[in-house]
């Protein structure tokens, strides 16, 4: 989905299920996730549609970006519609660049070793560049990588970051995941600046109300409950 595969990697499905409206009317709640074995080259997991309204309502980056994924396997359609319609209305910049710039630096102490595991520069650059694009568009990232690039690195002052990403990006995508190389100045010089640049919004995002959230979660059970109609 992000746009740099390597030949072996895995498929990670992810989706959001609703459960039958007894399951919500319990004193003590349920598992709200459903995980699977990882099996061959599938890696499934699940949510939820009460833990991920909750989540939405905090807009988790995560599911945003399950969300505008541009790999979709099935779905309901106007069911999906309406979650990325919600998502947007509950969409938090201040929330989107404290989870990438994070996410960055978890990922940082893997690129500062002298020999670096190619896909270990992505899982830096991706949240830096998604961090870029909030400050400057107030909005969900896109999830292709090229289009990341594009938007947010200037080639007239960047060239050496954006030639570096582009060899980086043939190797990967033509050898495994585990292949390593030698570090790459500019894209360490790069990593290190955008890791010590402030935060654009150092507030706590706001919580907006969850009616809507709350309507579209008992009108999405009820819809997919055959016994509901019943009651």
């Amino acid at each position: 989905a992000w746009g740099f595969a390597s030949p072996d990697s895995d498929y990670d499905v992810r989706f959001v299920y609703a459960h039958r409206l007894d399951w919500y009317l319990r004193v003590e709640p349920g598992r709200d996730v459903i995980e699977l074995p990882i099996a061959d080259d599938l890696d499934i997991n699940g949510w939820d549609l009460r833990k991920a309204l909750h989540l939405l309502h905090r807009s988790n980056p995560s599911l945003l970006e399950w969300l505008v994924s541009p790999l979709v396997y099935h779905e309901v359609t106007d069911v999906a519609d309406e979650l990325r319609r919600l998502a947007g209305t509950h969409f938090s910049a201040a929330a989107a660049e404290h989870h990438y710039l994070s996410m960055a630096g978890r990922n940082a102490t893997y690129v500062s070793r002298e020999t670096v595991r190619h896909k270990k520069y992505f899982y830096v650059l991706r949240p830096l560049l998604a961090a870029r694009w909030v400050r400057r568009h107030s909005s969900q990232p896109p999830m292709r990588f090229d289009e990341l690039l594009a938007a947010t690195l200037d080639p007239r002052t960047e060239a050496p970051v954006l030639a570096e990403v582009a060899a980086l990006l043939a190797v990967k995508t033509a050898t495994g995941e585990a292949v390593s190389g030698p570090r790459l100045p500019a894209l360490d010089a790069f990593v290190r600046e955008e890791l010590q640049r402030p935060a654009t919004w150092s507030d706590a995002a706001r919580l907006r109300p969850t009616a809507s959230l709350d309507d579209f979660l008992l009108r999405t059970v009820l819809r997919f409950d055959p016994s509901a109609d019943r009651r």
